[in-house]
């Protein structure tokens, strides 16, 4: 069975990342729980328990301009299948956090608050968090004065007010309030 999960549907900049993980049988990473439970640095040390403990890991992502083009909810989905992708075997079943994907276009079940109530979606809370937070804080270094380093892309005060004075960056959500200039797709 593989777990699938997403971070980054909020905030105004970065992708949307999703991880799928699947677990030996009867493997239980201790402290694996909803991500946004967790601290960062929990989040990391878990990340590395998660990889050695999983028997698959995939990672994908949709990019700033698949989620203006299509919106969040489409570009979920897919980032989710190219999580699926780049397992190397095809599970039997998948576990969703949430609501069903029809953009997933794959049979799943699609368990709300499954980050905490199913350890695999947990575990792939955990690895799609890091995962995106660590591109958000080197994409911070090329694109300065967001606050990207801390707030990996979400709407606080400081990124808002960044965005006033900066305008967007090219990794901005442009189709997001907060963040609406012309869209040239």
């Amino acid at each position: 069975m593989a777990g699938v999960d997403e971070a980054g549907r909020g905030p105004l900049a970065g992708p949307v990342v999703a991880a799928a993980v699947v677990l030996p049988e009867g493997v239980f990473v201790e402290g694996a729980t909803d991500s946004k439970q967790l601290s960062a640095e929990a989040r990391e040390e878990l990340y590395g328990a998660v990889r050695a403990h999983a028997l698959a890991v995939g990672v994908g992502a949709a990019s700033v301009r698949e989620i203006d083009h299509a919106n969040i909810l489409v570009a979920t989905g897919w980032a989710m299948r190219r999580a699926l992708a780049h397992l190397p075997f095809e599970p039997d079943h998948i576990v969703v956090d949430g609501l069903p994907m029809r953009a997933l276009r794959r049979p799943h079940e699609a368990i709300v608050d499954g980050d905490a109530l199913v350890h695999s979606i947990a575990c792939a809370s955990i690895v799609a968090k890091v995962c995106r937070d660590r591109l958000m804080r080197r994409l911070a270094a090329r694109h300065p004065g967001y606050g990207w380093e801390t707030n990996v892309g979400y709407g606080t005060a400081e990124h808002r007010a960044a965005i006033e004075r900066l305008g967007p960056s090219p990794h901005h959500r442009r189709s997001f309030l907060g963040v609406q200039y012309d869209l040239d797709l």
